[in-house]
């Protein structure tokens, strides 16, 4: 029988900036990847998911083990607003 690995899911925040000045920007980070934006969209993108983290951390949780309820919590707090459907 074929030993089958086990692969723990690890959550990631994807931001993408949908606006250009002709660079090409590429952010990594603990739980993060940024993609794209001008300097000024790619900084406000940075800057929130470092928050993010930072908010994590204070309460002693992990991106991945946080409920999907906790995270919008964070997201609002550090500025981010969800899109009505």
């Amino acid at each position: 029988m074929a030993n089958a690995k086990k692969h723990k899911r690890k959550a990631q925040i994807l931001g993408l900036g949908l606006d250009s000045d002709g660079h090409k920007r590429i952010t990594k980070g603990d739980n993060f990847t940024l993609v794209g934006g001008t300097q000024d969209t790619h900084e406000q993108m940075t800057e929130k998911a470092i928050k993010i983290n930072e908010k994590l951390k204070a309460r002693g949780k992990h991106l991945d083990t946080v409920s999907r309820e906790e995270f919008d919590d964070i997201a609002h707090e550090v500025g981010l607003k969800k899109l009505s459907s």
